[in-house]
């Protein structure tokens, strides 16, 4: 494993620091004409009148275990299938795919589509605080519902569409995996099946969101013949790093609903096969003994008091070379067919994004990354307005038109990277991080900034710094109202802008350091580096850096932020990236019981916190800052051990210009 992430890290250094760019892409953001071609196509009348559909067709596994699966497929006038062999978009789901089925029927019902699409167009809340609820909906008519559930357009022009319970979800026998060994070799063994069946072409491509994007870029890794292309919408790489304990915190705020709601929908029994009396008792049998998957480790990690008394279970998750751990960790170094990923700014995956699309050893074109402005729900936000991408079903037609059916259109010469700068436009480029950026070191100094007297301390962001002495801040729950907790809760507390876009409810609980206006506009691009001096008064400790776009009239936007727990503070340099003067732009933390390294009261502990890769800009007049906390609740609850040893008590950052505390941050005019 270290030496794949190693491979990784490299790349992505190489991209930060190469001095001469790809080509720019020929196609704006909205692909130009190639992508009004693009538009008319997927909306021209279909060349199929129907979908036929078998339900719950049985894929037995290697080891005997029963995957069921609906086949959809083109259908003539009468409604049956049509005879010739077509593509196959494949999507393997934990959701059940009873939901997909239910939501595709809602999505083809006659006029319900174009309604609920022009509803979600005109409901416009823009200068309200209920903004981010406009900024949710518009997800509705962006194309993104298709990905989730099945695209009947799709099917309809000439693809078999095959969605997939998981082992141990939806209708499916067996006990549910979560993304490890066996379920991946699921995977892959469906795509076998699905190539090999009458109805298919040979030719497989696979779609879907989430979870069902994270088994995409699996598959895609292990170099399976049969498939041909992907599509994967908010794919994670690294899962203990992007959600399940970032930064040594647990995200309880996503996975106790997730797991809850997996859980639950895998108990719905096939009510017609009660009916027919053909149910399936080897499928009870699996969910009576094992009701609750994962919950175990979950509970494990909120209730185990002590480092010493972590339970096997846990204690495998915390050891780097585990199956559980590795199996976790996706390879996107190893893929070798055309993949397109989309991800968002502030979507529970945005560690990994950008770093699977830097590792993945395609050429511009036959790889592509779009990074919407947007949270785990509202994927694809805005697509479809002028100035923004195509609709993402758009995209997904033209990009499997290719790569499937071998059609002329352009798609590949899109991007290769399709941005929305956060403060800015949509932008083309050649690479992520932008080119022309150059790192640059802004000092956290005690000197007011008279710009946030609302914070716990208001400091300011120089390109020097000659203050000395030390700020305190506690944990608090001013955090439940704050970015972090929107991206944490998949972009539910975003729903208000006092919460979503505007920080300074959360700042209540933080030390502000701020610096003085831009006087140009100043971009932004790449992943940043709090670098700290603390002191704790207990052995251990939570913290959490944000950095922000403050504009004139006061509104504290977040455009990223980091996690750590003081104790898994140890960086492994072979995977982490540095600048030449060794400041960290990328640390890599290991995160493992066995390099946890103690903290000692009262004595000054180094800390770098790395924030997530972003794309922004700080328009004139406007200002950068860098919020510090004692905590990050609910997005990193810190785990019962650590909260044991930290007894949440306040924490210490001392200021001094003889080991100065500074963020790193790539732009492309330097900050004064």
């Amino acid at each position: 494993m270290k030496r794949t992430r190693s491979v990784l890290t490299c790349v992505l250094a190489a991209t930060m620091l190469a001095s001469i760019a790809a080509p720019a892409s020929a196609l704006p953001p909205d692909g130009g004409d190639s992508g009004r071609q693009w538009t008319a196509t997927a909306d021209a009348p279909p060349t199929h009148p129907g979908v036929a559909v078998e339900w719950d067709v049985p894929i037995t596994m290697s080891d005997g275990t029963v995957l069921k699966a609906n086949v959809y497929r083109p259908a003539d006038h009468s409604g049956a299938p049509i005879a010739e062999p077509t593509p196959v978009v494949l999507n393997m789901t934990p959701y059940t795919k009873l939901v997909g089925a239910i939501a595709s029927q809602v999505i083809d019902t006659p006029g319900v589509s174009d309604t609920l699409d022009m509803l979600a167009r005109a409901l416009n809340l823009g200068g309200t605080p209920l903004s981010g609820l406009g900024d949710l909906l518009s997800a509705v008519p962006g194309g993104a519902l298709r990905s989730f559930a099945v695209d009947g357009d799709l099917v309809r022009n000439g693809y078999t569409q095959v969605v997939v319970d998981v082992r141990g979800t939806g209708f499916s026998q067996g006990v549910w995996n979560v993304l490890q060994e066996r379920e991946q070799l699921d995977t892959v063994e469906t795509i076998d099946w699905v190539s090999r069946q009458p109805w298919s072409d040979g030719n497989v491509g696979m779609s879907g969101i989430s979870y069902s994007a994270i088994n995409q870029v699996q598959a895609a890794s292990a170099n399976t013949p049969a498939l041909k292309a992907i599509l994967p919408v908010e794919a994670g790489g690294d899962l203990l790093r992007d959600v399940i304990a970032p930064g040594g915190g647990v995200g309880i705020g996503f996975l106790l609903p997730w797991l809850t709601a997996v859980n639950a929908l895998k108990l719905v029994p096939d009510v017609q096969s009660l009916a027919h009396g053909t149910f399936d008792q080897q499928w009870l049998r699996s969910r009576l003994e094992h009701p609750a998957v994962f919950f175990d480790l979950l509970i494990a990690a909120l209730v185990t008091e002590s480092i010493d008394t972590v339970p096997p279970e846990l204690e495998a998750v915390l050891t780097e070379d585990s199956s559980i751990r590795t199996d976790l960790v996706s390879h996107p170094e190893n893929i070798g067919v055309p993949t397109m990923l989309y991800g968002g700014w502030h979507d529970i995956f945005t560690n990994s994004q950008p770093r699977m699309y830097n590792a993945i050893p395609l050429p511009p074109g036959h790889k592509q990354l779009i990074m919407g402005d947007t949270y785990h729900l509202n994927p694809a936000a805005q697509f479809g307005t002028p100035g923004a991408p195509p609709r993402l079903d758009v995209l997904q037609r033209a990009w499997f038109d290719h790569w499937l059916k071998g059609i002329d259109n352009g798609i590949d010469s899109y991007g290769p990277v399709t941005v929305k700068q956060q403060g800015g436009p949509w932008a083309s480029l050649p690479t992520f991080p932008r080119p022309g950026m150059t790192y640059q070191r802004m000092y956290l100094d005690s000197q007011s900034s008279g710009t946030s007297p609302h914070s716990v301390h208001d400091g300011s962001l120089l390109t020097d710094t000659r203050s000395a002495g030390t700020l305190t801040v506690a944990p608090g729950l001013a955090t439940l109202c704050s970015q972090d907790s929107a991206q944490g809760l998949a972009g539910i507390t975003a729903l208000l802008d006092a919460c979503g876009k505007d920080s300074r409810i959360a700042e209540h609980s933080a030390l502000t350091f701020t610096s003085a206006p831009t006087d140009t506009a100043t971009q932004i691009s790449g992943p940043v580096n709090v670098h700290l001096e603390t002191m704790l008064d207990t052995t251990d400790g939570y913290w959490t850096a944000t950095l922000n776009d403050v504009a004139p009239d006061g509104t504290s936007t977040a455009l990223t932020s980091g996690q750590l727990a003081a104790s898994v503070r140890k960086t492994d340099d072979a995977r982490s990236t540095r600048l030449p003067n060794g400041d960290y732009v990328d640390p890599f933390h290991l995160l493992t019981l066995s390099d946890r390294q103690a903290v000692v009261p009262g004595q000054i502990t180094t800390l770098d916190v790395g924030l997530t890769a972003t794309d922004a800009v700080l328009q004139p007049g406007h200002r950068l800052r860098v919020d510090i906390f004692a905590g990050n609740f609910p997005k990193g609850l810190i785990p019962r051990p650590l909260l044991n040893e930290s007894q949440l008590a306040p924490q210490h950052l001392v200021l001094d210009p003889q080991r100065p505390s500074f963020v790193t941050v790539p732009t492309d005019v330097p900050l004064s």
